[in-house]
């Protein structure tokens, strides 16, 4: 049985034979694309479960592809890169990435990453509310269904599975150690960019004025908390 489909998409083709190689010995079936237009082309038909996105092709390049897979879908996205400074992250991350990978990287390593990017956080699946509603916004946690302001609200699953986590902990300030570790794995807990970015990204959707946010509020030095009777 297939571990998942994975799209590489690399301009370079010795990467592309060598991630191939690795990643079918691991048990995955492996699709490339060479650029970003081609990946666009192929995520037309048949959808992968993931994909590995190059940061710098020429063309269109790395970011530029990974916002427009996310503006037709949620699939996990990876980004490799030989940067690796908190910018390049923060970029990768803004533009819907789900993980940013520093070349050059171990294969248990990347194939941990793989594994944190495609699960679901047990939280999600398990336990806790069937539903929530208070004031404006409204989860329903079993069909993964969110709206605010009276409208529908499309978030990735990562940025679900992070909701999801504060709700359940709600007036509870949650650290950011725990709150990585929640939603991508055991693995992580010292990558804070993740959680600025993703909390960011989940108050532009989800507060009717984020700059000021009503439901996630910023704990100094801790994480986050839920308010959920405003």
């Amino acid at each position: 049985m297939s571990a998942g489909k994975i799209l590489v998409v690399d301009d370079d083709p010795q990467i592309r034979r060598v991630m191939k190689a690795t990643l079918v010995g691991h048990g995955y079936e492996v699709t490339e694309a060479r650029t970003g237009e081609e990946a666009l082309e192929g995520l037309s038909g048949d959808m992968p479960n993931l994909v590995l996105l190059d940061m710098n092709m020429p063309g269109m390049g790395g970011l530029e592809t990974c916002r427009a897979i996310r503006d037709g879908s949620d699939i996990p996205v990876i980004i490799l890169s030989v940067r690796n400074t908190e910018k390049d992250k923060v970029a990768a991350l803004d533009a819907g990435a789900d993980d940013y990978v520093t070349k050059p990287f171990g294969i248990e390593e990347l194939l941990a990453r793989i594994r944190a990017a495609m699960r679901r956080s047990p939280s999600s699946q398990e336990g806790g509310p069937r539903t929530f509603a208070s004031g404006d916004l409204e989860i329903d946690f079993e069909t993964r269904h969110v709206r605010a302001q009276g409208r529908e609200v499309r978030l990735t699953p990562k940025e679900f599975d992070l909701l999801r986590y504060l709700v359940m902990h709600a007036g509870k300030p949650v650290p950011h150690r725990e709150l990585l570790q929640a939603v991508w794995g055991p693995d992580y807990g010292d990558e804070p960019e993740y959680l600025r970015v993703f909390v960011n990204q989940v108050r532009k959707k989800i507060e009717a004025n984020p700059g000021k946010p009503r439901y996630i509020v910023t704990e100094p030095w801790v994480g986050y908390k839920f308010v959920a009777d405003v």
